[in-house]
């Protein structure tokens, strides 16, 4: 029987990000990450096909043999012994080069579809165990839900209550910044990370105040440095009426920011497009979606 299966993967946000220094094995820094799922969601279709094709909708200008996508799919396959005969198409709306996880979300997205398709637990070792392989972030999207990741920000450690909070989401108009540009940068001139116990607390209790007083990220004044239109909304962001509280997220460009309200988070996002020309959108964060 013809399977065709449609995942709609969110994006993420840190609500806290706190770098180590020093790379593991991999080339990996240790990291202490608490992301949350964001409602600017990717489109995966995962259809029977004679052989592995992936494409994305707008196209990428790098092979498909090279995308996130791919190599989900065909390391999972060796994993399981299976033949990865399937047409893998993503719809991406989330921007790359954001600290939002779009092509993270994408490879989570398509090990989740496999693994059913396949008859696996999207938790089992082995399916986590290529999700780690694929990207740091990409664990985080086998099962989107608020939580503390460890190591290379690729283990999960606490999992906590969704919650619902209006979302803005403010970028420049012009290219982000490299994850491994940051990275070098931080390594050049960054500090030791504040502890993670703050963003915790307040996810376990639902404080969504608690949750905006903790933000944090000590990758953001990488980002900021290695481009001053990150640095103009992130300061720009932060001054906007209605805002509990606002941050970088991961490594940039993508400033977040939580709201009072909806219509504060549409307010912010318009204008940001209308009187700034950035890059915005008003979504909800705190929420899994399947």
């Amino acid at each position: 029987m013809a399977c065709r299966q449609v995942v709609e993967t969110p994006c993420k946000v840190n609500l806290h990000l706190g770098i180590h220094r020093g790379r593991d094995g991999r080339g990996y820094h240790r990291v202490d990450s608490v992301m949350v799922p964001v409602s600017l969601c990717d489109t995966i279709v995962v259809e029977d096909a004679p052989a592995l094709e992936v494409c994305h909708e707008p196209a990428l200008e790098i092979e498909p043999e090279r995308t996130t996508a791919w190599r989900a799919a065909t390391m999972l396959a060796a994993e399981l012994g299976e033949s990865p005969n399937v047409r893998v198409s993503v719809t991406a709306r989330i921007p790359e080069k954001a600290g939002l996880g779009g092509s993270s979300a994408d490879a989570g997205a398509v090990l989740r579809a496999l693994a059913q398709r396949w008859d696996v637990d999207v938790h089992d070792e082995r399916v986590v165990g290529v999700a780690r392989r694929v990207g740091a972030d990409v664990a985080f999207f086998l099962d989107p839900h608020p939580g503390l990741y460890l190591g290379a920000g690729d283990v999960l450690e606490q999992t906590f209550p969704e919650f619902a909070v209006p979302v803005a989401l403010v970028m420049p108009a012009v290219d982000g910044v490299s994850t491994k540009e940051a990275y070098d940068e931080f390594d050049r001139a960054g500090e030791a990370p504040a502890g993670y116990e703050a963003a915790c607390a307040a996810l376990a209790s639902g404080d969504v105040a608690a949750m905006a007083a903790s933000l944090y990220n000590n990758l953001a004044p990488a980002a900021c440095s290695l481009c001053e239109d990150v640095a103009a909304v992130s300061s720009w962001i932060a001054r906007q009426q209605g805002v509990l509280g606002s941050m970088v997220t991961g490594s940039g460009a993508c400033s977040f920011a939580l709201c009072e309200r909806m219509d504060v988070a549409e307010r912010i996002a318009r204008d940001a497009r209308e009187t700034r020309g950035w890059r915005a959108w008003a979504a909800t964060c705190g929420g899994a979606l399947g």
